[in-house]
């Protein structure tokens, strides 16, 4: 067994039968190391590599590990079983996979995957940060793994082009970014997606939305409000919009703009759109606001932008407000407040002619309902508010909670206690988008849904 010193000599990597010293006097992770890069090397002199990538993967695993086993024996080499199979797992993984990430990329807790350098690597598990025990052989295995991810997807990552955004195959993002940029170490980060996707009862079952807020949120997407998804990094805003996005009748044409296409909508009438980053003559690049003023010769009934980060808020506003309702998209803010503010900017950054006032006015007009999510200390990730923009001309706009999640003081356990509830204002007026609520004949449910989480 590795790690345990025994009294007779072994038998090496030398000729068959050739006497040398005792190779397991050393550190047990260290003679393991060394005897599967032995291994591993043997494997890649051996294997015929067309043959392996004919086979289907399931195959090719099969066919490394009976070379390893072979190996193994005619090296003469005694290992546990287990030692075994962890060997044949971690080769299958280098030759075939994504060396040590592969085990998590099987796992569908992770929702993010973090690597600082071949030693540093960090998963998030229901919300919770953590280190991995496992590691990379070194910083050159990390990078070879970056440029077999980003290879995938027809995009490299080299000293010219150091910086690589991408989507996998499954919808989960990649980024990488390599040295002289990242100072110490190779940097990866991969956020991944649920193959089972979230649906309005998932939230409320889980605790993101009460059963009445979940009801609000499906009946403001079938109505046909605009609305923004905010929220901070890792708060869920991209999870939260794909599940009010799937609430749109399958009658509808949707287009959905993208930097990076992470939306899993499931209708028949659906274009998605990603926009492409320049080429080594940094020419070719496709950016958001063209997507966005491209789907508007789509006849799409509605837009969907995954982030709004730049003047193409304004392309969106404007869709909004020329009978595209129902659109919708997501914002970087903390708040429903600072998401007003950060469109202004953002509006302002492309059209520096527009006075403040229009700006005001265009958003006022155009965006029915903010979505405010985040994370929690816990972990948790929670809908903190639902709220309706008022505006009257010339005025500031005023935001108004149709819900709100009220923190309640003296939790000790770490857990975050509150309770989703409606706001007494909301119930003692009609909204602005009151007549949306009519034609789709979901007023009734609207107000029940309000006063069912009054009591």
């Amino acid at each position: 067994m590795f790690g345990r010193k025994d009294t007779q000599p072994q038998l090496g990597e030398n000729e068959p039968g050739t006497l040398v010293e005792d190779p397991f006097s050393q550190d047990t992770d260290s003679v393991f190391e060394k005897a599967k890069d032995r291994t591993l090397r043997k494997v890649i002199a051996t294997i015929d590599a067309p043959a392996l990538l004919r086979m289907s993967l399931k195959d090719s695993a099969a066919e490394l590990s009976k070379q390893v086993r072979q190996i193994l024996a005619d090296e003469r080499m005694h290992i546990s079983g287990s030692e075994e199979a962890r060997m044949i797992e971690e080769i299958n993984d280098q030759i075939l996979g994504f060396g040590p990430l592969e085990r998590f990329l099987v796992r569908d807790d992770i929702s993010d995957i973090m690597v600082n350098g071949a030693e540093d690597i960090f998963i998030e598990v229901d919300g919770r940060i953590e280190r991995s025990d496992i590691t990379f052989r070194d910083n050159e295995q990390l990078l070879n793994v970056c440029q077999r991810i980003v290879s995938l997807v027809g995009r490299r990552v080299d000293q010219s082009s150091p910086i690589c955004d991408a989507r996998l195959k499954d919808g989960s993002r990649v980024n990488v970014i390599i040295p002289p940029l990242a100072v110490d170490a190779p940097s990866l980060t991969i956020r991944r997606f649920r193959k089972q996707k979230f649906t309005l009862d998932d939230f409320s079952r889980i605790g993101t939305i009460s059963p009445a807020g979940a009801e609000v949120l499906r009946i403001l997407s079938r109505s046909r409000c605009n609305l923004l998804v905010v929220g901070g990094t890792g708060s869920g805003k991209t999870t939260l919009l794909n599940v009010i996005a799937n609430q749109i009748e399958d009658d509808e044409r949707i287009v959905s703009c993208e930097d990076t296409a992470e939306l899993q909508l499931g209708h028949s009438n659906l274009v998605r759109l990603e926009t492409r980053p320049p080429n080594i003559e940094g020419e070719g690049e496709v950016k958001m606001r063209d997507l966005v003023k491209n789907c508007l010769r789509m006849r799409p009934d509605r837009i969907i932008v995954g982030e709004v980060r730049g003047p193409e808020a304004f392309d969106l506003l404007q869709a909004m407000n020329t009978g595209h309702d129902g659109s919708m998209g997501t914002l970087h803010a903390n708040s429903a407040q600072e998401a007003l503010s950060r469109l202004e900017a953002m509006i302002t950054m492309g059209y520096e002619g527009l006075n403040r006032r229009t700006i005001r006015e265009m958003i006022g007009t155009a965006v029915d309902v903010v979505v405010h999510v985040s994370r929690l200390r816990d972990g948790s990730r929670k809908i903190m508010a639902i709220s309706e923009l008022v505006y009257q001309t010339g005025e500031e706009i005023e935001l108004i909670d149709l819900f709100r999640f009220e923190v309640e003081k003296g939790a000790e356990t770490g857990e975050v206690v509150g309770t989703f509830k409606s706001a007494k204002a909301a119930t003692q007026r009609k909204p602005e988008f009151w007549q949306k609520l009519i034609f789709f004949e979901e007023q009734d449910n609207f107000l029940a849904a309000l006063k069912e989480a009054q009591t």
